[in-house]
């Protein structure tokens, strides 16, 4: 739903992508279905199964309310970043995109692991959130984004436009367990369909 375009962007120019991904979605009990279809949506994106994790962590289950423990979550990306000699985050900023919890704490437990464990010269970067005007303004905020990314210093802000849009309808659509109608006129409509802003975090 949020960081299609830059996933697209990255395996059409060859990078090698991992995906972390921290819980299972069980807040509903569909934590099963909804790992499968994951699975499902990054082989749409061309990530590899093999390239793709998805934790079952007693202490980070999914929902509101249930606040993930950030050293915690330092630990694990520092564990994962090592076994995989990854050297660059693409991660959520500190509003999460919608907003939600579990998205914030991924946002801080990054931030935990740079300030205390990321080897010399390990770059992170962050989708920044935007207002809700902007965040349902589809294709017509890939301007307004490439205005926000030029304003800024070079080198901290990429604005990267989603060359395959289609491509991000039909991973979303895997995830049949939350395919409803309003989820259609989300990947439709929202603005991070069809481009991200991605900010360098210091």
């Amino acid at each position: 739903m949020f960081f299609s375009p830059t996933m697209n962007f990255l395996t059409s120019r060859g990078h090698k992508l991992y995906i972390l991904c921290m819980s299972i979605g069980n807040a509903d009990g569909m934590g099963t279905m909804r790992r499968e279809e994951l699975y499902k949506a990054s082989t749409v994106l061309k990530v590899p199964l093999n390239q793709v994790k998805i934790l079952d962590h007693p202490d980070l289950q999914d929902g509101f309310g249930k606040v993930w423990d950030h050293k915690l979550l330092a630990e694990i990306i520092e564990q994962e970043i090592s076994s995989h000699g990854i050297d660059l985050i693409i991660t959520f900023d500190s509003y999460g995109v919608s907003g939600h919890c579990n998205h914030r704490d991924v946002h801080n437990g990054v931030r935990g692991f740079l300030h205390n464990k990321a080897p010399q010269g390990f770059e992170a970067w962050e989708l920044v959130s935007t207002n809700i005007l902007r965040k349902y303004s589809g294709p017509f905020d890939i301007w307004l984004s490439s205005m926000f990314s030029k304003e800024h210093s070079s080198g901290m802000t990429h604005c990267l436009l989603n060359e395959r849009p289609r491509q991000s309808f039909l991973a979303m659509a895997q995830h049949a367990s939350q395919w409803v109608w309003f989820r259609k006129l989300f990947v439709t409509f929202s603005s991070y369909t069809y481009v991200n802003t991605l900010k360098r975090i210091k």
